[in-house]
C-alpha cells in the first residue's frame, strides 16, 4: 500500500512538472511575441511552477524513506514542508504579477503608452490551457484522494487555481482583441489575486499539518463512537492528534471502572488501540489512557471534550505532556 501510494505522489509530481515545462516555454514566448500582458503572466505562473515541482519531486522522493532511530514515525512530514515551498512559490509569484499588471493597465490608462494589439493566437493557447488544466485537476485530485498525500493535495489545487487563471487571461485577451486594451493588464491582475488566494490557502492547509493541532471534530466523533463499542470504557476524556505528513498520532485517556485490576485497564486499552486501527486510516500510532472514571465528566459532549484539550494545549505550549 506504501509503495503504491509513493509511486501515485510521485507520478503526480513528475505529469505536473512535464506538463508545466511546456507550458510556461509556450505561454512565455507567445505572451512576449503577441503582447499581451495576461498570457505573458500565466507564462510566469507556469515557470513558477516547474521551480516548485522541481522542489517537490526532491521532498516526495525524502519522504518516501523509511523510518529510522532517529525519525521513529518516518519522513512523511516532509511532505508537509514541500506543501510550504510550493505555497511560497505561489505567493511570491502572484505578487511578481499583479505587480506587473497593475504597472502596464497603468501605463495605459495614463495614456503613458499604447497598447500593441494581441495576436488572436494568444487566446487560442489561453484557451488551451484552461482544457489542460481541468483534466489535470480532476485527475491529480483523484491521485491525492487514494494516495492521502498533502503535497499531491496542493498541486491539485495548484491546477484548479491555474484553470481560473487561465480563464481570466482567456477574457482579458478577449478583451484586448475587441477594442477594449486595459483588459489584457487586468486580467493578468485579476490572474495575480487568484493565485495569491491559493498560495494562502496551501501555506494554511500546510502549518496546520506541522503543528500539533486538536482534531477534527468528524475525527473526534469518529473515535468516541468506535470506543462507545469496548466493553469496559465508560467515558472519553481527552482526545489529542498530531499529524506526520498524512499519517496520524492520536493521545486518548479513557476512564474506566475503578475496580478493574490493571491487566483488565491494559486489555480494554488494548481493545481500544486495535479498533482504532483496523478503523481509522493512515493511523501510525495510538496512545491510550486510562484512569478510574470521574463522574463529573461523565456525559461530555465532542465540543466539551475539545475544547478541555485546547485548553490544555494553551497551558502547556504542545499536546503531550
Amino acid at each position: 500500500m506504501t509503495h503504491e501510494r509513493d509511486r501515485k505522489s510521485l507520478w503526480a509530481v513528475n505529469l505536473g512538472l512535464g506538463v508545466n515545462i511546456v507550458l510556461s516555454a509556450v505561454k512565455t514566448t507567445f505572451g512576449i511575441l503577441s503582447h499581451s500582458p495576461a498570457l505573458l503572466a500565466e507564462g510566469i505562473n507556469s515557470t513558477s511552477d516547474v521551480a516548485y515541482y522541481v522542489v517537490a519531486s526532491i521532498f516526495v522522493r525524502l519522504a518516501n524513506k523509511p523510518a529510522d532511530d532517529e525519525h521513529p514515525y518516518g519522513h512523511r512530514q516532509l511532505e508537509s514542508i514541500a506543501s510550504l515551498v510550493v505555497g511560497a512559490f505561489v505567493v511570491a509569484t502572484a505578487i511578481a504579477v499583479f505587480w506587473d499588471s497593475v504597472d502596464k493597465m497603468w501605463d495605459l490608462l495614463d495614456g503613458g503608452a499604447t497598447s500593441l494589439g494581441t495576436h488572436p493566437l494568444a487566446l487560442w493557447v489561453a484557451l488551451g490551457t484552461v482544457a489542460i488544466k481541468i483534466f489535470l485537476f480532476f485527475y491529480v485530485r483523484k491521485l491525492g484522494k487514494e494516495a492521502r498525500s498533502p503535497i499531491v493535495d496542493a498541486l491539485a489545487y495548484d491546477h484548479r487555481n491555474d484553470i481560473f487563471s487561465a480563464s481570466a487571461a482567456s477574457l482579458g485577451i478577449f478583451l484586448g482583441q475587441n477594442g477594449f486594451p486595459w483588459g489584457d493588464p487586468l486580467a493578468g491582475a485579476l490572474v495575480a489575486l487568484l493565485i495569491l488566494r491559493t498560495g494562502i490557502f496551501i501555506l494554511r492547509e500546510s502549518s496546520v499539518e506541522l503543528m500539533d493541532a486538536v482534531p477534527s471534530k468528524e475525527l473526534a466523533q469518529q473515535i468516541s463512537a468506535l470506543i462507545k463499542n469496548v466493553r469496559g470504557v465508560e467515558q472519553l476524556e481527552e482526545l489529542q492528534a498530531h499529524r506526520f505528513g498524512p499519517h496520524l498520532v492520536v493521545n486518548l485517556t479513557i476512564g474506566i471502572n475503578g475496580a478493574l485490576t490493571v491487566k483488565q485497564g491494559d486489555q480494554i486499552a488494548s481493545e481500544v488501540e486495535a479498533l482504532i486501527y483496523e478503523t481509522v486510516p493512515n493511523m501510525r500510532n495510538i496512545h491510550v489512557h486510562y484512569h478510574p472514571a470521574d463522574e463529573s465528566l461523565r456525559g461530555r459532549s465532542i465540543d466539551e471534550i475539545l475544547a478541555e484539550t485546547r485548553k490544555q494545549v494553551s497551558r502547556h505550549g504542545h499536546l503531550y505532556e
